[in-house]
C-alpha cells in the first residue's frame, strides 16, 4: 500500500491512531514523511475524498468534546464527565488542521473544494472558543484562516475578518508584536469588504482606533502603512481616527506626534476625492484652528504646532502649497487681526512658517502681488501694541529672511534688517522682545549672504551687553557666539573688549560663562606655546583682574584638565623669574631647559603677583577632583610647587599675596610647606582678639585640610576654660609650671573659631568627623559658662570679666553645638536631655528674674537683671527654635520647651519674650502640619498631637492677651512690642490656617475675638454721634487690631481662614449684641476695602443682617448714639452685600 493509500485510510474515526501518528511522523525532522507532498501526489478525486473523511472526523470527534470544555476553567466543565480525552481531541483537530492548511496550499484552479470549506468552517468555530491554554493550535488555524483569505476562496471575507480580529488582539497583548503588526498589515485588504456601519463590526472597529493609541503601531513601518490606510477605509471613519488623535494627543511625546504628523501626511498625499476633502477640512484645518486660538499654556499647543509645522515644511509641493492657500484663507488673515493678542501671536507664527501663502495655479504677477501684500502685512506686526505678537513677529521675519533672502529684493531685505536692529533691539517696553531680536537674528546669520550686510548693522548693538535685563545680555551674548562661529563679523568690532571684560568681571553666572565662551581662544590659545599662555594670562589681569578671576573659574570647562595643570606651571615659571633677584634659583627645581627661554617679566608689580598667584588657586581648586584621581599628577604637583612655597613665602610679603599662597597651601599636605605650617597654630593663639574673619578663616581653611582640627578645638577649648573665673584660690593657679608658651585668654577669639568652623560646610564636616572626644569635651566647657550668666543676673558688681556679651554668646553656642552633635549622633538623644536640662536652669535660675516687680527691688538691679534675664531666654529659645527647624526635636522636647515658653509669659516681663515664642509656636505646629498619611498612624498619633497643639493654642491666647494688656498699660512701648512680633505672627498663622478643626482653629477664634473686645470697647465709649466713624483701612483700626489685620490679610490663605471663624461664630450666635455687630460690619468693611474674599464676605454680612433686624425694634425709642450705631450698622451691611 502507498503512503497515500494509507494516508488516505488513516483519516477516519476508526483508524485515527494512525492517523496521529503520519501527523507526528510529519513533525518529526528525522523521518521522511511530508503531509503537504502526499497531499501534492493526490489525485483530484483522492483530495476530494481525504476531506470528505476529515470532515467527519472532525464532526465525530469535536461531538465527543462537550462544548463547555472548549471554556477553560468555566464551571460546566467541572460538572460534565467527558467522554473523551480532551487531548486526544485537541491532537485530532491540530492534525485535521495541518493538513487543511496544506491543502490550501496545493489547491488547484477547478478543483471542488466544499469539503475543505466545511472543515474549514469546523475549526473557524473551534477558533472562537479556544481556551489559553491551546495557543499553538490557536495560532494554526488562525493562519489556516489568513491563507483561505490569501487564496481567495469561497467565503473568503468571514475567515479574512477573524484572521484580522485575532491579529489585532494579539498585537496588543504581546511584548513583541512586530510580526503580528505585519499580519495585520498584509490582512488590511479584508476591511474592503467589512461594513463600517454595521453594528456586527464595532468590536473591529474599536480595535482600530485602539492602534492609535498604540506606539508600537505608530512607530512600527507597517504598522503606519495600516493607520495611512484606515484613513482611506471609509469617509466617515476619518473623523472618529481625527478626535481619537486629538484626546491622546496630550500624551503623546514629541517623537511620536512626529510620527502621528508623517501617518497624516501619507494619508493626505494618497488621498483623493471625497477622502481628500474630509482629510483638509476635518483634520489638517480643524489642526489650523487648534494651533491658532489655543491657549499657549494649553499642553497640546506645541505638539499642535508640530503637526501644522511638518505641512509647512513640505512647502514647495504644487499640491502642497494649494492646499495651504486653500485652507488658510477663510481663517488666517481674520485671526491676524484679531482683538486677542494670543489669537495674533499664534497666527503670526503659522503665516511666517508658511510664507507665502500663495496659489500656485495664479499668474506669476498675481503671485508678486499676493506677496508684497504679505510682507506689508508682517511689517505691520512687527508694530503690533502687544510685546508678544512683536516677538513672534521678529522670530518669523528672521525665519523668512534666512529662508528667501535672495528672492526678497535687497530694500525690503535692507527694511527688516533695520526695523529689528535699529528699534526693536532698543524696545524700551518690553524686555521680552528685545531678548527676542538676539535670540532669531543667528537663524538670519545661517544664510551667508546676510554676513555683509549684519556686518554693518551689528554694530550699533554693543550697549545691548549692558541691557537692565539678564534674559537680554544672555541672548545678545549667544549672538556674538553665533557671529563668531559663522565668522558674519569680528565680535570685538560689534562689542569692544574692555566692555565684555567690564561685564564679565561684575555679571551672573550665567552672562559670565558665555562671555568666558566667546573670548576663550582669545585668553587660552591652546594651540600655542605655554609662553603665550602667560602672556594672555598677564595682559588680561593688567586689562581687569576681577574679569581675570572669572575667567579662570570657568575655564576649566573649555579645555582638558591637562592644560589647566601646565599653565599652572606655566605662571610658577613666571612666578620663579620674579624672585630670581631675591633668592638663588639653583634651590627652585626649574632643571628643564625649554623653561630657560624668557618668561613675561612685569617688574615687581605685587598687584599683578597677588592676582596671578589667585588664578592659580583657582585653577587649582577646579582641578583639584581630578588630581586626587590620579594620585601621580598630584605629587609631582605637591612636588613642584611645594619646594617654592617658603620662597614665595619670603619674597612676597605683601598681604595681597599672602592670602592667596595660603589658599595655595591649603591644597598641599602640611609636610609640602613644612615651614607655613608648622606655624599656623602659633599665628592663631597670636591673634588679635578684635581679629576679622579675613584675618583667621584661611588659616583655619588650612588646618582643616590638613586633618589638624583637633588642636584648633583645643586651642579653643583651652581659652574658653581659662577665661572662667577660678574658685578657689589664685595662689595655687600661680605656682603651676608651663612648658607651653603663655598666651592670655581670648574667649571672643574663640568663639569667633568657632563660629567660622561651624558656619561654613567644608569645615563642619572636618569637625563633627573627629569623633565625640574633643567635641563632648567642648560642649561640657561651654555649658559651664552658665554660671557666669547667672552671676552678672545675681551680682551688681560692675567690674565683671568676662564681658555678659560674651557669656550669652557662649550659651547659644552651646545649644547649637549641642544640637550638631544630636544630629551627627547615631542613636540616643543625650544632646537633647542637655538642652532640656538648660531650659529647666533657665525656668529655676532666670525666670525669677523676669518675674520680679520693679517696686521688690532695687531700682539699678531690676534695671540690669531684667533684660538680661530675657535675653537669655530669648536666646536660648532661638537655639530650641533651630533645632525644632531642623527637625531634631521629639515629643518629650516640644513639651519641655513649650512648658518654658508658657513660664516665661507668665513672668512680669514675660511680654518682652513673645517674638522667640511665636518662632517656637510656628516651628511646633509645622512639625503636625496634616499630611496624607496611614489613618491607622494618624490615630496612633492623635492624642499627642491634640496635647501638643492644644498646649500651642493656650500659650497663643496668652500672647495676644500680653500684647493687649501693654498696648493698655504702656501704649508707645506695646506698639514697638506689636511691630517686633509681626514676623512670627504671619508665620505662625500661615501655619495654623492649614488646620481646620480643633485644638488649633481656636487660634482663628482668639484673633476675632481680640478684634471685636477691642473695637466694642471703644464703641462703648462713644458720646456724641459725630465720633462714629466707620474705618476705611486697617491703619483705622485701633492699635492691636490693626497690627493682627494688617498680618491676617498679608496672605489671602490665611484670611479666608479667619473669615470662616467669623462665619462660623455668628452662625453659634455667640456674636449677638448690637455693638458687638458693629465691630464686626466695622471688620469686615477693612476687610472688603483689601477686595478679598468677597463671596465668604456677603456670606457673613447675611447673617449679620438677620441679627441686625432683631435690633430694629428695640431701637425706636432707644437713646441718640446707639441709633446712630445701628444706621451705621446698615449702612454698612448694604455696602458689603452690595461690594
Amino acid at each position: 500500500m502507498s503512503k497515500r493509500e494509507a494516508f488516505l485510510e488513516a483519516a477516519c474515526q476508526e483508524n485515527v491512531e494512525d492517523f496521529l501518528r503520519f501527523i507526528q511522523l510529519h513533525k518529526d525532522k528525522a523521518e521522511p514523511f511530508d503531509v503537504e507532498e502526499v497531499v501534492q501526489e493526490m489525485t483530484r478525486d483522492q483530495r476530494r475524498t481525504l476531506w470528505g473523511k476529515l470532515a467527519l472526523l472532525l464532526q465525530d470527534v469535536l461531538q465527543e468534546l462537550p462544548p463547555a470544555l472548549l471554556q477553560e476553567g468555566s464551571k460546566e466543565c467541572m460538572e460534565v464527565e467527558a467522554t473523551a480525552d480532551p487531548k486526544h481531541v485537541m491532537a485530532v483537530v491540530d492534525g485535521v488542521t495541518l493538513v487543511a492548511m496544506v491543502s490550501v496550499k496545493v489547491l488547484q484552479d477547478g478543483d471542488t473544494y466544499s469539503a475543505l470549506l466545511e472543515i474549514v468552517h469546523r475549526l473557524h468555530g473551534v477558533l472562537v472558543s479556544l481556551p489559553v491554554s491551546e495557543a499553538p493550535l490557536q495560532l494554526h488555524i488562525h493562519t489556516l484562516c489568513e491563507a483561505w483569505w490569501k487564496k481567495g476562496l469561497k467565503e473568503k471575507e468571514t475567515f479574512g475578518r477573524t484572521a484580522l480580529l485575532i491579529s489585532l488582539q494579539k498585537s496588543f497583548i504581546l511584548k513583541k508584536p512586530g510580526v503580528e503588526i505585519q499580519r495585520v498589515w498584509s490582512l488590511h485588504d479584508v476591511l474592503l469588504s467589512v461594513d463600517y456601519t454595521s453594528e456586527d463590526n464595532k468590536q473591529i472597529i474599536d480595535l482600530l482606533l485602539q492602534c492609535f493609541h498604540r506606539p508600537i503601531y505608530i512607530k512600527n513601518d507597517d504598522g503606519k502603512r495600516f493607520l495611512v490606510f484606515l484613513f482611506s477605509w471609509n469617509v466617515n471613519f476619518i473623523c472618529v481616527i481625527h478626535g481619537t488623535i486629538k484626546n491622546q494627543l496630550e500624551f503623546y511625546s514629541k517623537t511620536i506626534t512626529t510620527h502621528i504628523t508623517e501617518i497624516y501626511f501619507r494619508a493626505w498625499k494618497k488621498a483623493s476625492e471625497d477622502f481628500l476633502e474630509k482629510i483638509e477640512s476635518s483634520c489638517i484645518q480643524d489642526f489650523m484652528l487648534n494651533a491658532i486660538f489655543l491657549y499657549r499654556a494649553s499642553p497640546v499647543h506645541a505638539k499642535v504646532r508640530q503637526i501644522v509645522g511638518y505641512f509647512h515644511k513640505r512647502k514647495g509641493c504644487h499640491k502642497v502649497d494649494k492646499m495651504l492657500y486653500d485652507l488658510y484663507k477663510p481663517i488666517l488673515w481674520k485671526a491676524l487681526s484679531a482683538p486677542n493678542f494670543e489669537v495674533r501671536a499664534n497666527a503670526t507664527l503659522l503665516f511666517t512658517e508658511a510664507f507665502p501663502v500663495h496659489d500656485p495655479d495664479h499668474n506669476t504677477k498675481n503671485i508678486d502681488e499676493t506677496i508684497q501684500k504679505q510682507l506689508d502685512t508682517v511689517m505691520g506686526l512687527l508694530d503690533d501694541p502687544h510685546p508678544t505678537v512683536r516677538s513672534s513677529a521678529i522670530l518669523g521675519v528672521c525665519k523668512i529672511l534666512a529662508k528667501c533672502w535672495e528672492l526678497l529684493p535687497p530694500t525690503v531685505v535692507a527694511d527688516f534688517l533695520k526695523k529689528l536692529v535699529m528699534e526693536l533691539a532698543a524696545d524700551t517696553s518690553s524686555p521680552d522682545v528685545r531678548c527676542s531680536v538676539f535670540k532669531c537674528l543667528p537663524i538670519v546669520l545661517d544664510n551667508s549672504l546676510s554676513h555683509p550686510l549684519l556686518e554693518k548693522l551689528l554694530t550699533t548693538l554693543k550697549y545691548s551687553l549692558h541691557d537692565s535685563s539678564e534674559k537680554v545680555r544672555t541672548a545678545f551674548l549667544d549672538m556674538l557666539i553665533k557671529v563668531k562661529a559663522v565668522r558674519a563679523a569680528k565680535f570685538w568690532d560689534v562689542c569692544n573688549m574692555d566692555h565684555l571684560l567690564a561685564r564679565l568681571a561684575i555679571d551672573s553666572h550665567s552672562v559670565s560663562k558665555r562671555i568666558v565662551d566667546l573670548l576663550f581662544k582669545s585668553f587660552f590659545p591652546v594651540n600655542e606655546p605655554e609662553r603665550e599662555w602667560c602672556c594672555r594670562c598677564i595682559t588680561l589681569i593688567q586689562m581687569n583682574p576681577m574679569a581675570a578671576r572669572k575667567f579662570y573659574l570657568h575655564a576649566h570647562k573649555h579645555t582638558a584638565p591637562t592644560n589647566i595643570v601646565k599653565l599652572m606651571f606655566a605662571i610658577r615659571r613666571v612666578l620663579n623669574r620674579c624672585i630670581q633677584t631675591d633668592c638663588d634659583l639653583s634651590e627652585i627645581n626649574d632643571s628643564n631647559k625649554e623653561n630657560s627661554a624668557a618668561e613675561p617679566l612685569f617688574g615687581k608689580d605685587m598687584a599683578v603677583v597677588s592676582h596671578l598667584l589667585e588664578v592659580v588657586v583657582i585653577l587649582w581648586r577646579s582641578v583639584e577632583k581630578g588630581l586626587k584621581q590620579n594620585k601621580e599628577a598630584q605629587e609631582y604637583t605637591f612636588a613642584k610647587f611645594g619646594n617654592v612655597m617658603s620662597k614665595y613665602f619670603q619674597s612676597f610679603e605683601d598681604e595681597r599675596c599672602t592670602v592667596p599662597l595660603i589658599h595655595l597651601a591649603s591644597f598641599m599636605p602640611p609636610a609640602a610647606v613644612p615651614t607655613f605650617s608648622c606655624g599656623i597654630l602659633s599665628r592663631l593663639r597670636r591673634m588679635d582678639p578684635g581679629a576679622v574673619p579675613a584675618q583667621y578663616s584661611q588659616l583655619l581653611d588650612c588646618m582643616c585640610s590638613w586633618g589638624q582640627a583637633t588642636d584648633i578645638l583645643e586651642l579653643i577649648t583651652d581659652w574658653l576654660t581659662e577665661a572662667l573665673p577660678k574658685q578657689g584660690d589664685k595662689a595655687n593657679t600661680t605656682r603651676k609650671v608651663r612648658i607651653q608658651e603663655t598666651v592670655e585668654a581670648k574667649p571672643d577669639l574663640a568663639l569667633a573659631y568657632l563660629e567660622y568652623l561651624f558656619s561654613r560646610t567644608s569645615t563642619r564636616e572636618k569637625v563633627l568627623a573627629l569623633g565625640p572626644s574633643p567635641l563632648k569635651q567642648l560642649h561640657t566647657v561651654l555649658g559651664n559658662w552658665r554660671s557666669v550668666l547667672y552671676t552678672y543676673l545675681s551680682s551688681t558688681m560692675e567690674d565683671k570679666s568676662p564681658s555678659v556679651e560674651t557669656a550669652l554668646k557662649v550659651f547659644m553656642y552651646y545649644g547649637r553645638l549641642g544640637a550638631h552633635l544630636q544630629h551627627n549622633s547615631s542613636e540616643g538623644r543625650d544632646y537633647l536631655l542637655s538642652l532640656e536640662h538648660v531650659a529647666a536652669w533657665v525656668a529655676e535660675r532666670v525666670l525669677p528674674f523676669l518675674a520680679r516687680r520693679t517696686s521688690d527691688c532695687d531700682g539699678k538691679e531690676s534695671e540690669e537683671s531684667q533684660p538680661l534675664a530675657a535675653q537669655i531666654t530669648e536666646s536660648f529659645l532661638t537655639v530650641c527654635r533651630d533645632v525644632l527647624l531642623v527637625g531634631l526635636g521629639d515629643e518629650m522636647f516640644k513639651g519641655q520647651i513649650l512648658h518654658l515658653c508658657s513660664l516665661a509669659l507668665l513672668s512680669e516681663a514675660g511680654y518682652l519674650c513673645i517674638p522667640a515664642v511665636l518662632l517656637i509656636l510656628k516651628e511646633v505646629t509645622d512639625s503636625y502640619v496634616p499630611e496624607d498619611t496611614n489613618n491607622q498612624v494618624q490615630e496612633n498619633q492623635e492624642d499627642a498631637t491634640t496635647v501638643i497643639l492644644g498646649v500651642v493654642a493656650n500659650i497663643f491666647q496668652k500672647i495676644i492677651e500680653l500684647l493687649a494688656r501693654r498696648l493698655r498699660k504702656e501704649p508707645e512701648e506695646g506698639q514697638q512690642l506689636c511691630q517686633s512680633a509681626v514676623t512670627g505672627l504671619t508665620d505662625f498663622l500661615q501655619v495654623a490656617q492649614n488646620w481646620d478643626k480643633a485644638p488649633l482653629s481656636g487660634v482663628f477664634s482668639t484673633l476675632f475675638a481680640a478684634i471685636i473686645v477691642e473695637k466694642r470697647h471703644l464703641l462703648q465709649k462713644i458720646t456724641h454721634p459725630e465720633e462714629m466713624i466707620a474705618p476705611e483701612s486697617v491703619e483705622d483700626m485701633p492699635p492691636l487690631s490693626s497690627v493682627l489685620l494688617s498680618v491676617i490679610l498679608k496672605l489671602p490663605s490665611v484670611t479666608r481662614a479667619f473669615l470662616t471663624e467669623v462665619i462660623s461664630s455668628l452662625d453659634s450666635e455667640a456674636i449677638s449684641s448690637l455693638y458687638e455687630l458693629a465691630a464686626v460690619l466695622q471688620l469686615m468693611a477693612v476687610i472688603k476695602a483689601t477686595g478679598q474674599s468677597k463671596a465668604v464676605l456677603k456670606s457673613a454680612a447675611t447673617s449679620v443682617q438677620q441679627q441686625l433686624h432683631k435690633h430694629a425694634v428695640t431701637l425706636v425709642d432707644s437713646r441718640d448714639i446707639q441709633r446712630v450705631i445701628y444706621e451705621s450698622s446698615v449702612k454698612t451691611v448694604n455696602e458689603i452685600l452690595d461690594f
